[in-house]
This record gives structure tokens, sequence and C-alpha cells, in this order.
């Protein structure tokens, strides 16, 4: 690792997870019984924000929970796993965003309330960028308004900082926002619906991927689940392959890739090296329940 330790900002969502297990999906008006609820921090911006913390990083988070129990809660337990949370704003009259997860046994379904997370403006963005322009990577994903989006990755092009772009959930985006990701991390539905493509599992990936960088000016990794990632490199098709594991909780493990690839390359990582990090880290998260209890350590990961 790099002697500094990286610094990283994360704007983005905040929700509680309600994770309901259950033995399989219920039909259309049917009533089955659960085995359990758990009480989840979760989000994507928060997951990353507790991802990168958990691998030593210096993480400011920048978003919005409602005045409510539930951000009460959030805001403490992302405090106790060590994320600066000065910039999370708490909007009076408004629900803390939750995400309903029905969890199986090989799989998950979710439901997304934005609540408080639909309310963070561009101005609470520009209240943050001191913290924003001081970083060595901001990380970013869309379950909040894009124009609080936008100003962000601008912001911190701006300045210098290195921006990740995590386009879930996947929407069509402006050229103006795709241009100031200096990374984009897509997994293959969300590409599909960013790019037009639905069937673009049965095309040329090298061209596909080639085309679009030309076209939006910056990095593109597809994740892949259990197959890994692919990129280009040189303008050769490379692939990183995912540890065999046997999995837990998928929950969150997007997150904890984004987590560890911006981890890395605040580090000083080269992007071979980033990604098969984040790989590594993703496949030890899928592993255990909760997506932000299931982030990984630096000493879990290693040097990959």
């Amino acid at each position: 690792m790099t002697p500094h330790r990286p610094r990283i900002s994360v704007v983005g969502s905040l929700n509680m997870d309600l994770v309901v297990s259950t033995g399989r999906m219920p039909t259309v008006g049917e009533t089955i019984q659960g085995s359990a609820i758990h009480y989840i921090p979760g989000g994507k911006g928060a997951n990353q924000a507790v991802g990168c913390a958990r691998l030593g990083a210096e993480v400011s988070m920048i978003g919005a929970v409602g005045d409510d129990a539930f951000g009460q809660e959030i805001i403490r337990r992302m405090k106790e796993k060590g994320v600066e949370m000065n910039h999370v704003t708490i909007q009076k009259g408004v629900p803390t965003g939750t995400a309903t997860i029905l969890h199986l046994p090989d799989d998950n379904c979710i439901v997304v309330v934005p609540g408080a997370n639909g309310s963070v403006t561009t101005e609470m963005v520009e209240e943050a960028r001191d913290i924003i322009e001081t970083a060595d990577v901001l990380l970013v994903q869309l379950e909040i308004p894009l124009q609080a989006v936008e100003r962000a990755l601008s912001i911190a092009k701006k300045a210098g900082v290195l921006t990740v772009l995590n386009p879930a959930p996947a929407q069509l985006l402006y050229d103006s926002i795709l241009r100031l990701a200096d990374y984009m991390t897509p997994n293959e539905t969300e590409f599909a619906i960013l790019s037009g493509d639905r069937s673009i599992e049965h095309m040329d990936l090298t061209t596909v991927l080639s085309r679009w960088q030309t076209a939006h000016h910056h990095k593109l990794i597809v994740t892949r689940g259990s197959e890994g990632v692919s990129y280009l490199s040189e303008g050769q098709l490379k692939h990183v392959p995912a540890p065999k594991v046997k999995p837990v909780d998928t929950v969150g493990a997007g997150d904890c890739f984004n987590a560890a690839f911006g981890f890395a390359m605040a580090c000083g990582y080269t992007i071979d090296k980033a990604l098969k990090f984040a790989v590594k880290a993703a496949s030890i998260s899928v592993t255990r329940f909760g997506a932000q209890d299931s982030m990984p350590t630096i000493e879990e990961v290693g040097e990959s």
C-alpha cells in the first residue's frame, strides 16, 4: 500500500435495509411465512463508504437521511465503522430511504423507496466542496438525483480528483455526466440498459467497449458477478476471474467491488492490480450476511 492513508469521498444514498429471509418467492396474491427479518443500514453510497473505511481509507459521506429512528441509527452505526458523517443532512419531515430485500436461498429481490435520498440537492453537494476537492477518489452512484451526481463529478473533475461512477440502478445518462467519469463500473444488465442494446451478450464485447470508451472518454469496467470483470487494456479484452466461493448473501457485492476498486486506485495501484484486488474483496463479501457487515478488511483481502 501507499504510505499515506487514502482519502475517499462518497456522494450517494443512505438506506435502512429491511431484509426478510424466506425459502422461496411468493406468487401474486400469496402469503408465505418468512424465517427472519433484519434491519441493516444500507444504500449504495453508504455501503461503498463503509467498504472503503473497512479497508483503511479516510472516508467522508455526503448525502441525506430523514429525521426518524432509521436515520439516527444509520448515522450512529456508520460513525462506529469510521465514516465521517458531518456532511450527511438530516431532512425534517422526510423519511429515511429504505430498501426491502426478499432474501432467498440463492438470490434476492429488492424494492427501494428513496425517501431523503431523493432530496439531495446540488447545494448540499456544494457545501461539501472542500471534502470532494481534497479527496484522492470520488465514488458516486445513481440513488440520488442526477443533478447532485453531476455536480459532485464536476467538482471532482475540476480539482483533478479521480472519479468512479457506479451507474446503479441503471438509467439513461446525459453525455455531460458520462464525460465527467474517469471510470464507470456497470454490471452486464446495467450496461445493456445504458447502451440501449439488450442483446449485448451476443455482441463482440471488445467492439462494444471500444466504441463506448471512444464516445464517452472514460474507462469502462463491466462487472459480471461470479464470472469476475471484463475491460479493455491497450485495445485488448481482458478478464479478471472471480474466485470460486459458496455465496451466502449477494446484497452489497457490487458496492464492495466499487469500494475496493476506488480504495486500490487511491492507493496508486495499476488498474490491473486494482481490479484483481476488487474482485477478491467482492468474492469475500458474498460469503457473509449483510451488505455493510460483509465488507472485508485489508488484512482479509491482502495485496492481490
